[in-house]
């Protein structure tokens, strides 16, 4: 289980190459303070001196364009090397907030400033990493929550330089999480809307619309909304439904190229490009490729071949792998839909028929384009086609889809394209 790109619109994972970043989109972001419970034991003295000040009521300030994750928060992150400061709010503007002093990066003191529309006063500066062992508490609810230690994509090019994270709903923010051993929260559902673990004032609410609001106001109510505005940047949508997505932790079915990375580049170092631009468009695919959903939620494609017992564990063999596949190869792969449970099951293991029931998960098409070299070439060699063929025709825009597929399924098996 690990975040993927969902579609609520179609109900499904999505692979990158279904996915689309039209120009005009606008999110909802918001700047939030969260307050600070426990300082650690490496903040420098000076700070902890000012931070135990009767009074003094102090916050993480974090930004994020997606507010419907926030009742999935479950650390702050900052970059070890960055630099960051405690500063107090001055002016009528912070008079409203729940904390008057705040940490953030200190080469975004003066455009903070600008942006909250409140005076930004420098009381102590410090790396990063010494903020590493500070908790706070959950602006919304009764949890506190580690200040962890992210990575480079912890920038001053926007935000705040603290990043809000939600290890259920981000790809780094997973990464951080397993680091520091932290739960995969995601209380949403297939439709996009929170469940009843995100609480009674949001359960039921679709995210990307009045959840949204009803959490953008209940971090008002708080105190803790320093700012709201739009921010225009690159989101995804969904290339069919054309409407946007979300990243959401669901169990599904991955293929890692980890393990043979290096020998598809080589691969693909070794096939003459035309034009010659695609070997550089289908490399950088290559090194950027991390773990591959190969399952979808859809009523119509492939079948993956699993069976899962009444705890969710599966039953996939290599023995019951070959009995679906001598099935399909007589019936069709609709032989999955139409035979029970029982009847798909090896002689031998037919009696686990009434403890197990069939996956509903469909293969990404991907991965059925992919292996094009196996049911067309390698199939047919007996009647004189050659593998790996000599010519592999494909449009250029399937780099991240065709192509791609076709060379890591081929070295995933232990062949050479």
């Amino acid at each position: 289980k690990k975040p993927v790109h969902w579609s609520p619109s179609s109900r499904t994972a999505l692979a990158e190459a279904e996915l689309e970043y039209p120009e005009g989109h606008t999110s909802r972001s918001i700047y939030v303070a969260m307050p600070i419970t426990v300082v650690g034991d490496n903040v420098p003295a000076e700070v902890k001196e000012l931070l135990a000040t009767p009074g003094i009521r102090a916050a993480f300030a974090i930004w994020t364009t997606t507010p419907w994750t926030i009742p999935a928060n479950l650390a702050v992150a900052v970059n070890a090397d960055l630099d960051y400061c405690l500063v107090k709010a001055e002016g009528e503007t912070a008079t409203g907030w729940h904390s008057d002093h705040l940490i953030v990066a200190e080469a975004l003191v003066n455009s903070l400033a600008e942006k909250f529309s409140t005076p930004l006063q420098v009381l102590a500066t410090f790396k990063g990493e010494c903020l590493e062992g500070c908790h706070y508490q959950h602006p919304l609810y009764e949890r506190v929550s580690p200040l962890v230690i992210g990575g480079d994509y912890i920038t001053t090019d926007s935000g705040t330089g603290l990043v809000h994270t939600a290890p259920g709903h981000g790809q780094e923010d997973y990464q951080v999480g397993l680091r520091y051993g932290l739960p995969l929260l995601s209380p949403v559902d297939d439709a996009g809307c929170f469940t009843d673990e995100a609480g009674p004032g949001f359960a039921g609410l679709a995210v990307q619309k009045e959840g949204n609001q009803a959490v953008v106001e209940a971090l008002t109510s708080k105190g803790v909304l320093l700012k709201e505005e739009q921010y225009a940047h690159k989101y995804p949508y969904d290339w069919r439904t054309k409407k946007p997505t979300i990243f959401r932790a669901t169990s599904q079915w991955f293929a890692s190229v980890e393990g043979f990375r290096s020998a598809a580049l080589d691969a693909i170092r070794g096939v003459s490009w035309v034009p010659a631009v695609g070997q550089n468009r289908i490399t950088a695919m290559t090194e950027g490729r991390n773990d591959w959903c190969i399952s979808r939620q859809r009523k119509w494609g492939v079948p993956i071949p699993v069976f899962y017992d009444k705890r969710g564990e599966p039953l996939l063999t290599e023995q019951t792998l070959n009995h679906i596949t001598s099935l399909v190869a007589q019936h069709g792969s609709d032989i999955w839909w139409a035979a029970s449970v029982e009847e798909l099951l090896p002689a031998d293991l037919k009696h686990l028929a009434p403890e197990l029931t069939k996956g509903e998960d469909t293969m990404d098409v991907w991965f059925d384009s992919g292996s094009s070299w196996a049911g067309v070439v390698q199939a047919r060699e007996s009647e004189g086609l050659r593998f790996p063929a000599d010519l592999y025709l494909e449009g250029s825009d399937q780099h991240r889809g065709k192509q791609i597929s076709s060379v890591v399924e081929s070295l995933g098996v232990g062949l050479k394209r």
